[in-house]
């Protein structure tokens, strides 16, 4: 509870960490003997203890909606394989819980999570990623709550995802929204794109998986390629390694080897989930990487001082070990012999939303281009 992790978010890492054995009478009875000597934790702790004790089928539900996407990669598995094997658990998660399966810190709770998305929206506005004069790609959309939020504050928005359960879902949720589309991907590329045909992409919690997938850095080459000049990248959590500066330098070298700027360098912004953020841009010119002060960084990005870019390094990446997580914080401190050492973890962060949304704007028009320069590995 060091990082200030929510209650909720405790919740959902132990229902990760036991997808059997210990239930949440038990956890309650943990939690509740336990004391700290700052007075902020004892409350946390009780708060932890009355959530279980009141709602102990919503712990089981969170077990049975992590357990639901295996996070470890086989040893003689495939990109492909690992991919397929990926939206298959989605499509099972979401039939268990469709809130639950993208933000399990939710407990399943709309509320919450419409907290977390109008928090997150609130800081893409202020990073100046918004504007009814842009085209916005969301890759792994999940059941389409950034479509619903961002529709009125964009041109259009499309959103793809490799879960087919979860487009579906996310049409029905937008139902209405001439100017939100979504898209079912198989993962490995964004060839349903042409190049420079997108103001913003943005991606939350869906890098964890291109991590564990080994397709991250051909990712990285499909932004830059699809972003307009100047551009922006949003991505909200790395990967479930629990490395954040082994997060931090692959997405400096991937950017830097494809001509973008890393601006917000695995910050924590936010109160309701504890995603780190990244902010990438491109353009002609050059912006200032990781600027100085906080206020500075608020600025909207066109307003920035220009100045050099930061030179780049070897590119290093990892398969993804941790596993689907909460949204907020790492695990509490729980007694070794019942809970075993803390982990942080996250998670695949979408929401659903409950106005009847759809499907019936323009498509985005797309045109795939064989032995692109973006298809090739950039030379070190």
């Amino acid at each position: 509870m060091a990082d200030g992790a929510g209650a909720e978010a405790v919740i959902a890492r132990l229902a990760l960490r036991f997808e059997t054995g210990i239930d949440a009478v038990e956890l309650a009875t943990i939690a509740q003997n336990m004391h700290s000597a700052d007075p902020r934790k004892t409350a946390k702790l009780q708060r932890i203890a009355g959530l279980l004790q009141r709602r102990p089928e919503i712990f089981a539900t969170l077990r049975k909606t992590g357990a639901a996407v295996r996070h470890e990669r086989g040893e003689d598995e495939t990109d492909d394989a690992v991919v397929k094997r990926l939206a298959a658990g989605f499509d099972a998660a979401a039939a268990i819980s469709p809130a639950a399966s993208v933000q399990l810190s939710s407990l399943g709770n709309e509320e919450k999570l419409s907290a977390a998305t109008a928090e997150i929206v609130a800081w893409l506005e202020r990073r100046g990623f918004t504007g009814t004069d842009r085209d916005i790609l969301d890759i792994g959309c999940g059941i389409g709550r950034f479509e619903q939020a961002l529709s009125a504050l964009s041109h259009r928005i499309v959103g793809i995802d490799i879960s087919v359960a979860m487009i579906s879902i996310a049409r029905r949720r937008c139902a209405g929204l001439g100017n939100v589309e979504f898209r079912p991907t198989r993962g490995f590329d964004l060839a349903d794109f042409r190049d420079a045909s997108l103001d913003r992409v943005l991606a939350v919690d869906s890098f964890p998986y291109l991590v564990l997938a080994g397709l991250a850095e051909r990712h990285f080459m499909e932004i830059a390629r699809v972003l307009k000049r100047p551009g922006i990248a949003v991505l909200l959590n790395y990967s479930y390694r629990g490395q954040p500066a082994l997060d931090r330098a692959d997405v400096r070298n991937f950017a830097n080897a494809n001509g973008m700027q890393v601006l917000v360098d695995g910050e924590k912004p936010f109160r309701h989930w504890d995603g780190d953020a990244f902010l990438l841009t491109i353009s002609g010119g050059t912006l200032r990487p990781n600027a100085g002060s906080d206020a500075e960084r608020e600025k909207p990005l066109d307003s920035m001082k220009e100045d050099k870019m930061a030179s780049g390094s070897k590119k290093h990446i990892g398969r993804g070990s941790h596993g689907k997580g909460a949204g907020a914080g790492a695990m509490t401190d729980l007694p070794k012999d019942k809970i075993g050492e803390n982990a942080v973890l996250s998670n695949r962060d979408k929401k659903q939303h409950t106005k009847e949304r759809g499907l019936d704007g323009n498509r985005v028009k797309s045109e795939q281009y064989q032995d692109h320069s973006a298809d090739r590995r950039p030379e070190n």
